[in-house]
C-alpha cells in the first residue's frame, strides 16, 4: 500500500482507535480534515468490540448529518497481530480477544450494512497518522510509549508490516539478558525499562494521576529520586530509538503512547540520554539520532486519523482493481 501520507481520496471515512480502555473515533472530509469526534468506553470480548467500533461510526455521522451508509470507507487500529488483508485479529488481550484469527473486520462492516472496514495494528496506523499530521516526509517510526512498547513503521512510503506481522516489536529486544523475567518468556526485554508500566512500577502514585506526568513534574521541582526514575527511563527509550535508527535508518523518530502526553519535557530528557550514550562513539555522533527525535503533540489524535487514511486508501485500491472475468 502505497501514498498513504499524500492521498486524501474520495469520500468521508471513519477511523477508530480501539485501545484496552476507550475507543477514540474520528470522521474526516473528502480533504481528509478532522470533522468530529467520539469516545466511548471499551467493550471487552469480540462482540463488545464490534459494538462498540458500531456505535462509535454512528454517533460521528449522525453528529455530522450523515448515514453510515454514506461513508467511503472506516478504519480500525488494535492492538495485536493483525491481517491486513483479511482483517482477522490474533492475541488482542488487551481487548478481550484471545483466539486467533477472530474475523474483526467482517464483522464490524457485517454490522454497519456493507461500509468497507480495514482493520490493522495500532501502530502501524498511528504512524500513518503522525505523518500526515505532522507533515512528515521520509521514513518515519512511531515509537508507542503504552503499557508496552512496539512501533509502527512507515518506509519508503507504504507501512512495513514483516513477515509475520511483527515488525517494530522492539519491546521484546532485551535490554539487560540478566533483568527480571518478561511476560513473553525472556529477560530483561526493552519495555520492562521504556513503557508507562514500567513508570507505574517505579513511581507509584494515587489518585488516578498518570505516573509518567508525575514523576517527570516531581524530577522538574528538584526531587533527585524521580530525577533518577526519570533519567533511567529516558535512558531505556534512548536505547530504543538507537535501535530504530540503527536497524531501519528513519529519519523521523515519533514518541506516542500515554507517556507521549509529557510533551516536550520527555523528548528533551530522551536527547539528553542520547546524547551522553552517543558521546564516546564518533559512529552515533555522526548519525545525529537526538535530532531525529519529536513527540505527538497532546491531545492529537493520530490513530484514528491514520486508521481512516488507511481505510480510505484500500477502499480506493480495492475499486481500481480489474473486474476478474
Amino acid at each position: 500500500m502505497t501514498g498513504l501520507v499524500g492521498g486524501t481520496g474520495a469520500g468521508w471515512s471513519a477511523g477508530l482507535d480501539i485501545g484496552g480502555t476507550k475507543v477514540l473515533g474520528v470522521l474526516l472530509d473528502a480533504d481528509g480534515a478532522v470533522r468530529g469526534s467520539v469516545r466511548v468506553p471499551t467493550r471487552r470480548g469480540t462482540d463488545g468490540v464490534v459494538a462498540a467500533a458500531a456505535e462509535v461510526v454512528g454517533r460521528l455521522c449522525a453528529d455530522a448529518g450523515l448515514r453510515v451508509a454514506d461513508l467511503a470507507a472506516v478504519g480500525a487500529g488494535v492492538p495485536g497481530l493483525v491481517d491486513p488483508v483479511s482483517g482477522e485479529v490474533s492475541h488482542a488481550v488487551n481487548l478481550g480477544i484471545d483466539d486467533r484469527g477472530v474475523a474483526l473486520a467482517p464483522l464490524l462492516a457485517a454490522r454497519l450494512g456493507g461500509v468497507p472496514v480495514t482493520v490493522e495494528n495500532d501502530l502501524n496506523v498511528a504512524a500513518v497518522g503522525a505523518a500526515r499530521v505532522l507533515g512528515l516526509r521520509g521514513d518515519l517510526a512511531l515509537l508507542g510509549l503504552g503499557t508496552g512498547v512496539a512501533a509502527g513503521l512507515l518506509l519508503g512510503g507504504g507501512l512495513r508490516r514483516g513477515h509475520g506481522g511483527g515488525a517494530g516489536e522492539i519491546g521484546h529486544v532485551p535490554l539487560d539478558p540478566h533483568g527480571p523475567r518478561c511476560p513473553c518468556g525472556q529477560r530483561g526485554c526493552l519495555e520492562l525499562y521504556a513503557s508507562g508500566s514500567a513508570l507505574d512500577v517505579a513511581w507509584p502514585v494515587a489518585d488516578g494521576v498518570p505516573a509518567a506526568a508525575a514523576v517527570f513534574a516531581a524530577a522538574a521541582g528538584g526531587d533527585p529520586a524521580a530525577a533518577r526514575v526519570r533519567d533511567r527511563f529516558a535512558a531505556a527509550v534512548a536505547a530504543a530509538v538507537r535501535l530504530l535508527v540503527l536497524t531501519c535508518d528513519v529519519e523521523h523518530v515519533v514518541l506516542g503512547g500515554g507517556v507521549a502526553e509529557v510533551g516536550e519535557p520527555l523528548v528533551a530528557a530522551v536527547r539528553a540520554q542520547l546524547e551522553r550514550q552517543a558521546a564516546g562513539s564518533p559512529f552515533l555522533r555522526s548519525l545525529g539520532i537526538a535530532a531525529r527525535v519529536q513527540v505527538v503533540p497532546p491531545g492529537v489524535p493520530v490513530a484514528p486519523v491514520g486508521a481512516a487514511l488507511t481505510a480510505r486508501e484500500a477502499a480506493a485500491e480495492r475499486l481500481a482493481e480489474p473486474l476478474a472475468l
